[in-house]
């Protein structure tokens, strides 16, 4: 059985607000993207709470709405995608960062699809595996520690 919750996570050679900034700015995630899937933030600004909506435009030229559903400013933030104008099929995306010591931080990303009904999604959700996780926290650290 495929695990429905896939992680990575590493210590991170800056404050936990710095890498935040690159996560909850739409605008910056094509700089990080692990999975080379995200092309550009379509309109709107840096996420600051639950409820925010973002709009990302993908390599593939789709566009996905990310519902924030989780956030604590400096520390976690996390969202469900839909098509626009759509409910969230049931995915999610999660980081949580917290700061070891000064100017050293813990990163974990989550994928959790334990909520995603629609079987056409499945397989594309069993191809997010933890190294595809992890290369967009490595790119992260490459950002704030470079």
């Amino acid at each position: 059985m495929i695990s429905r919750v896939v992680s990575a996570g590493r210590a991170i050679a800056a404050p936990a607000g710095e890498i935040f900034e690159l996560i909850a700015d739409p605008a910056q995630q094509p700089r990080w993207d692990g999975n080379d899937n995200l092309a550009e933030a379509v309109a709107g600004g840096r996420v600051r709470a639950v409820g925010d909506v973002f709009a990302m435009k993908l390599t593939s030229g789709a566009v996905r709405e990310n519902h924030v559903v989780e956030f604590s400013e400096g520390r976690l933030i996390a969202w469900r995608p839909s098509e626009p104008g759509g409910t969230p099929p049931g995915h999610l995306w999660r980081w949580e960062i917290e700061e070891s010591e000064p100017g050293t931080s813990w990163v974990t990303h989550t994928y959790d699809w334990t909520d995603l009904t629609d079987e056409k999604r499945f397989p594309r959700a069993e191809a997010t595996t933890t190294d595809k996780l992890r290369a967009s926290v490595d790119r992260l650290a490459e950002l704030v520690e470079g």
